[in-house]
């Protein structure tokens, strides 16, 4: 293996070629990116009074699998240092609310709650978890997350608890997303265990091996729930492009828009805007249909499964507010669609993460989320939609969930044009087609990034690591 292009710079692709460089075997890794910066959707701006905003990924879990494996990342980077954990007795992990028929309540948690009757839920939670146990599991090899949830543990949870959580991770619609591609883990522990309370508790079968360097291993020791950087998440992807221009290996290319792809006769040319670039093979992180526009026309099965993959519009509005505005702390709440379609959720930003907030003067962060699944129908085509229109929405939407009178001092509105994958029922035997036909015609390509295997950080860093060792072998 001489030469690997890796497409797309944002998280999936950085992470690709920290692990490509980790290899002897590639003498060269060529990142070409279409934007002017590193980093995709982990997108932080730093104020010059040292406060922090994201506008895409916030705080990231440290648990599982993955979890470990981005520790170790972090740490190999040399950002112990500036890691920001929130452990699970803090405030933002033990209080997380829902506006339901127009008041926040606090989700159930502990035994008291879950034995109790607690609004908005008409009765205990235990209930539906007692009888969990005794659902026949299912044959049926795919199934929406609602009708998973809704038979498993009663559609009440379905309609406000689960509806209300899919809009807040992947901002789409828990009647068509699959949930043996959402939540792999509830679906393994039906048809491992035949429950989820048994698969819980004994385990869903077995997942991938990263043992826990001193960083993961602290992270469980102090009871982590979620972490983040001083500087922001988006230190993370510039630590990687700054480690990687440090390998003599590595090119690193901004502005290089892949306009196609073609066969060659040692692996690919790829043709950009001011030129060709060749390589071996290709470790793709383009979003599907990004890659599906580029590829040529030999590869039109592969070409119609990558354009079966539907993604969502998020509008991020990030607000600060003078003083300490919240009627309650915690992480923040999330919107059933049934409330509200259009408004998925407010975090508050400050309650985990204080230390982003400006060092001088008393002052409340909060990120407003719009859209989704539901953006053409409430705002309309994202090309259209005015920034005064989405922080209107956002600045009502705080007025009427926490009675915040002020208006903010400061704000920022970031249109996410097609930024979270949707995996629809059926999506893993997409993916696997995908895959298949990748094989039997031995084509040097693989795919990564958020399109396919998880579209959590951990999951794209380690699906951009997973590539790697499928080329290579094992590499750390």
């Amino acid at each position: 293996m001489r030469t690997v292009a890796v497409l797309g710079g944002g998280i999936g692709g950085l992470a690709a070629s920290y692990y490509l460089c980790k290899s002897p075997q590639v003498t060269k890794v060529v990142v070409l990116e279409s934007s002017s910066r590193f980093g995709g959707w982990l997108w932080s701006t730093r104020r010059s009074d040292g406060a922090v905003f994201e506008h895409g990924p916030r705080g990231i879990r440290p648990a599982g699998a993955v979890g470990r494996n981005t520790l170790n990342m972090v740490e190999d980077l040399g950002l112990a240092g500036e890691i920001l954990p929130v452990t699970h007795s803090h405030v933002a992990s033990k209080n997380r609310y829902l506006y339901v028929k127009g008041q926040l309540h606090r989700m159930p948690s502990g035994i008291s709650g879950l034995v109790r009757t607690v609004p908005p839920f008409s009765r205990p939670i235990l209930l539906s978890v007692a009888m969990e146990i005794l659902v026949k599991k299912s044959k049926e090899d795919d199934e929406s997350i609602h009708s998973f949830v809704s038979r498993r543990l009663g559609e009440e949870l379905a309609d406000i608890a689960v509806d209300s959580l899919c809009r807040g991770v992947f901002a789409g619609d828990c009647r068509k997303l699959s949930v043996r591609s959402c939540f792999p883990v509830l679906y393994n522990a039906e048809q491992h265990r035949g429950s989820l309370i048994l698969g819980m508790l004994l385990g869903s079968g077995p997942g991938p091996a990263v043992p826990p360097g001193p960083l993961a291993q602290r992270s469980v020791k102090e009871s982590w729930a979620q972490w983040s950087l001083s500087r922001g998440v988006e230190s993370l992807p510039e630590s990687i492009t700054d480690s990687l221009l440090q390998s003599s290996r590595v090119e690193l290319h901004r502005d290089a828009d892949v306009k196609h792809i073609c066969p060659s006769a040692s692996g690919w040319k790829i043709h950009l805007e001011d030129g060709v670039v060749s390589a071996d093979h290709i470790i793709s992180a383009l979003p599907a249909k990004a890659l599906s526009s580029a590829l040529p026309s030999s590869c039109q099965p592969l070409i119609q499964e990558l354009q079966e993959i539907s993604t969502v519009t998020v509008a991020v509005v990030n607000l600060e507010y003078e003083g300490s505005i919240l009627p309650v702390m915690g992480f923040g709440h999330l919107v059933p669609s049934s409330e509200d379609r259009g408004l998925m959720g407010i975090v508050y930003d400050s309650v985990p993460f204080p230390q982003h907030n400006r060092p001088n003067g008393q002052t409340t962060r909060l990120t407003v989320m719009m859209g989704g699944a539901w953006f053409q129908e409430e705002f309309g085509d994202p090309d259209t939609v005015t920034e005064k229109r989405l922080l209107e929405r956002a600045t009502e939407a705080v007025q009427s969930h926490l009675g915040v009178t002020s208006a903010p001092s400061w704000s920022w509105v970031a249109l996410q044009r097609d930024c979270i994958p949707q995996y629809y029922l059926g999506h893993h035997q997409r993916v696997e087609s995908m895959r298949s036909f990748i094989r039997k015609t031995n084509l040097p390509l693989s795919l990564t990034g958020s399109s396919y295997d998880g579209v959590s950080v951990n999951d794209v860093i380690f699906s951009g690591r997973t590539a790697v060792e499928q080329l290579l072998g094992t590499v750390i």
